[in-house]
């Protein structure tokens, strides 16, 4: 990271924050950071959105504009990160975290984590990086995370404390068939479309503006 960009978030994501690490997984990374007001207005300068930091650990981290946007479109892996055991932030990032409630509206959370789920299955099927185990577990984790969002406005982050943990420990043993898998995943997607009726939750878009337009000003040098 550019030492005049500034990180205001950290997370810890992954299967460590899922509860469902091995003695062979990896720490995973997301954060926020945030570019200084001066330099979007700059001829020559080239707006990065996100950056992905590959190594012993990953790191993915995003711009706060742009993780902004995406969480107002529902993108799973950013609402998550709302969510997900905080490993660094300052108060803007502090901020930033009490948003989550003001970003997303229920069918455009519907949409977006339904098509990153039917994506996991699609990879779990076409048995994509011989990796069968992860796409299942994030297609069934996914929309779990879906039924929680609609019903109660949030989820856990910590999917092997819930009542879907049985299940995703049983696809980590390799006790489930692929056909067992994806009637889960049915199971779930229909349980979903059904609390999508009954969400009546509204976005505070407004909020998120007046969050976002602070912030640009104070990091204006």
């Amino acid at each position: 990271m550019n030492a005049k960009e500034q990180t205001i978030l950290k997370v810890l994501v992954g299967s460590q924050a899922h509860g469902l690490a091995g003695p062979e997984s990896d720490a995973d990374y997301r954060g926020v950071f945030v570019t200084p007001t001066d330099w979007l207005f700059r001829l020559d300068f080239k707006y990065k959105g996100s950056r992905w930091i590959e190594g012993q650990e990953d790191e993915t981290y995003w711009e706060v504009g742009r993780f902004l946007s995406l969480a107002t479109h529902g993108h799973p892996l950013v609402m998550e990160t709302f969510l997900a055991p905080v490993v660094t932030a300052d108060a803007w990032g502090q901020e930033l975290l009490t948003l989550f409630p003001s970003l997303w509206a229920p069918q455009t959370a519907y949409e977006a984590f339904v098509s990153y789920a039917l994506n996991q299955r699609k990879k779990l099927l076409e048995k994509k990086d011989a990796r069968p185990g992860k796409y299942a577990l994030a297609h069934l984790r996914v929309l779990f995370n879906l039924c929680e969002l609609l019903a109660t406005g949030t989820f856990t982050v910590r999917t092997a404390d819930t009542s879907l943990g049985e299940t995703l420990r049983q696809v980590q043993a390799d006790a489930l068939t692929v056909g067992q898998i994806v009637d889960a995943g049915e199971r779930l997607l229909q349980e979903a479309t059904q609390r999508l009726a009954r969400c009546s939750h509204q976005p505070d878009l407004e909020a998120v503006n007046a969050f976002l337009g602070r912030l640009r000003k104070a990091f204006l040098v």
